[in-house]
């Protein structure tokens, strides 16, 4: 399908825009990464490889290896928060080279960054919660997340099973939708940009890395069936927390799923208030969730500014809130965790049944 246009930009987008960068001037520094967010990502970092050694290498007990499998799961997830994903968008330094450094960590945990970066920074920032477009809407035949995509059978039980199915994605990612996406070249029905000689080496050569790393090591170290229960551990537990924070962020029961009009392919708003309708914050005062999900809890304020880090989410957000109060555009906010998780079930419940 032709990607839909959104209508063009009003004064809202530009007065933001100028708020936001007069924020940054007036105290002098940059809108990328700081110590704060280098400190963390080396202490997510080291505490990743003190787990995997001590699991692979020292063979604790039994619940104390499921315990760490569990604890590097939500590592691994952190990273990705954390880490990868500033990396991803360019704000975890000014330096391009430590950004791609940072995205890398991506390629180490299985999955792969220039296939990431055409799904999420491309298409999933552009066309938010646009069903046939967005990737990240797209979970058939498991789930159905919006009212737009056919209802099937299964679907009136989704609001019971879906922790299930966010366990796999992780997996699913790394072992299948990573190679559909290199093999198709395409992510949906839009095509990749081309990779050069060095993506296609990066894609393979990681690969091999990953499954060197996290399936021969390990069996070789500690056997098969250890390996396989502890690998299954920590990957659903990856997946779970991946897939629990982003659907916080766009599937609740607030957020808009616009559809293109017929005639023009056009979405009745333009890009920055497009934003805010599809997406929703959550938890935003809760330290410890900011802290581990890098911001992702702040969401509306990473799609309007994508190239700012998230360690600068708590304040801006303020100038957007405000800014938003002005003009009269929705600011959508769970106050805690429990509040959104609760919404984002409501609506599946919603879409269980048929239309």
């Amino acid at each position: 399908m032709a990607t839909p246009r959104f209508l063009q930009p009003t004064g809202f987008h530009a007065e933001l825009k100028n708020r936001i960068n007069q924020y940054f001037t007036d105290r002098g520094t940059s809108p990328t990464g700081n110590y704060k967010l280098y400190t963390k990502a080396i202490i997510l970092i080291s505490s990743l490889i003190l787990l995997y050694v001590h699991l692979v290498f020292f063979t604790p007990t039994v619940w104390v290896a499921l315990l760490e499998c569990v604890l590097l799961g939500g590592v691994t997830a952190a990273i990705g928060f954390n880490v990868m994903h500033d990396g991803g968008h360019g704000s975890f330094s000014k330096k391009k080279w430590l950004n791609e450094l940072a995205g890398l960590s991506l390629n180490v945990m299985g999955a792969n960054i220039f296939m990431w970066t055409t799904k999420h920074n491309v298409i999933h920032h552009t066309y938010t919660n646009i069903d046939g477009v967005d990737d990240d809407l797209d979970a058939r035949p498991f789930l159905r997340l919006c009212e737009n995509q056919k209802h099937l059978g299964i679907h009136k039980y989704q609001h019971f099973y879906f922790w299930g199915a966010y366990a796999m994605l992780y997996i699913y990612w790394i072992f299948f939708t990573d190679y559909v996406k290199y093999f198709t070249q395409k992510v949906g029905d839009i095509p990749l940009k081309k990779m050069k000689r060095a993506d296609h080496i990066s894609f393979w050569a990681f690969k091999v890395q990953h499954f060197l790393m996290f399936v021969v090591v390990p069996i070789y170290m500690v056997g098969f069936l250890p390996w396989l229960v502890g690998f299954l551990v920590y990957g659903m537990f990856t997946g779970l927390v991946l897939s629990i924070v982003f659907q916080l962020a766009h599937t609740v029961e607030d957020a808009h799923f616009p559809v293109a009009t017929v005639e023009t392919n056009k979405i009745e708003d333009e890009w920055a208030i497009h934003q805010l309708r599809t997406t929703a914050n959550f938890a935003t005062k809760n330290k410890v969730v900011s802290w581990l999900t890098g911001g992702l809890n702040f969401q509306i304020e990473h799609h309007l500014f994508p190239k700012i880090s998230h360690v600068h989410y708590p304040e801006i957000s303020k100038i957007i809130k405000q800014t938003c109060a002005e003009y009269k555009i929705p600011y959508i906010e769970y106050e805690k965790t429990r509040t959104a998780i609760a919404s984002h079930i409501s609506h599946l419940r919603y879409l269980a049944k048929a239309a």
